[in-house]
């Protein structure tokens, strides 16, 4: 503090009035004055520095950010969800040149990476890439940030992005959905080849529908759901009807056959028109009671009527 003891009693106007000495000609001022204000002029050269990088720090940041925005916006349109064809080209795309990024900030370890459920730390773009490519790029796309509720849109991503979109699954569930993924495909190859010709509006192509009902019906019964109303337009209805609410095989075969209505004073419906209710077992052994509601070809009438 001795050092300084000339400051303790200067008033500032005297000391700005030798600062601006100091600026004309260092050499008119006391040589313990000309210490302090190159000092000074040190300092705030630093302090600009920092000042600087701090400001570009920050910039990029922002930049990072809205990388990831752009991968939970735009990510579905990049995925691998057909093996046989290549994806559709579309423009921008995710480079990170897009976004006023380089290479050489890969390797950069940005605060962004907190924002990412699942990263949640401090992670170089590198990272932060290869994760949101993994959550939203790969074979499961996901469209969702149109949704208006913040709440909705949050519980979305922390579900996909925690997971990386791959959920973990035991053993015994992997049987479980191969062997309902079996029982559809079989189910469209046994009509197509039985029935030749005839419209049906198969599933084929889309058979994880199956398994992904299986999951909701399981998830609600354990959440205490007992009934559940369905509303779907042609599309894999008879395999909808046969595999998840058990309709009998013979029951569809005859309306493929026309047997149904042989006897009666009217004809039916089409087969992919009709409704059906059953009551299943989940493999907790809870019991939920299913309705998929009939559905003319105007195929929107539906709505109205599973909304209640």
């Amino acid at each position: 503090m001795e050092k300084l003891s000339y400051l303790s009693n200067a008033h500032p106007d005297y000391i700005e009035s030798l600062y601006q000495e100091y600026l004309r000609d260092p050499e008119s001022v006391d040589i313990s004055w000309r210490r302090f204000f190159e000092g000074f002029e040190l300092g705030r050269s630093a302090d600009g520095k920092v000042a600087r990088r701090v400001e570009l720090d920050r910039i990029k940041e922002i930049k990072v950010l809205n990388l990831i925005n752009a991968y939970r916006t735009r990510g579905h349109l990049f995925t691998k969800t057909n093996p046989v064809r290549e994806r559709r080209k579309w423009t921008p795309t995710l480079d990170i040149e897009n976004f006023g990024l380089t290479q050489e900030d890969l390797d950069t370890v940005f605060e962004a990476g907190r924002e990412i459920w699942g990263l949640e730390r401090p992670a170089t773009l590198r990272e932060i890439i290869e994760y949101l490519q993994q959550t939203y790029c790969r074979s499961i796309g996901v469209e969702y940030m149109f949704i208006r509720i913040p709440e909705r849109v949050e519980w979305l991503q922390k579900r996909m992005e925690s997971t990386r979109n791959m959920p973990q699954f035991s053993i015994e569930e992997k049987r479980h959905i191969l062997r309902r993924l079996s029982e559809a495909v079989g189910f469209e190859k046994f009509l197509h080849s039985r029935y030749v010709g005839q419209k049906r509006f198969a599933l084929s192509g889309h058979e994880t529908l199956i398994p992904a009902l299986d999951a909701v019906i399981e998830k609600g019964a354990a959440l205490g759901v007992m009934e559940i109303v369905l509303g779907m337009a042609h599309r894999g209805r008879l395999n909808v009807l046969a595999n998840v609410l058990r309709k009998s095989y013979r029951d569809i075969f005859a309306e493929f056959e026309g047997a149904e209505y042989e006897d009666a004073v009217f004809e039916g419906d089409v087969k992919y028109h009709l409704g059906f209710s059953s009551d299943v077992i989940t493999s907790r052994g809870k019991r939920v009671h299913l309705n998929l509601v009939a559905n003319p070809s105007h195929l929107e009438a539906v709505d109205p009527v599973v909304e209640g």
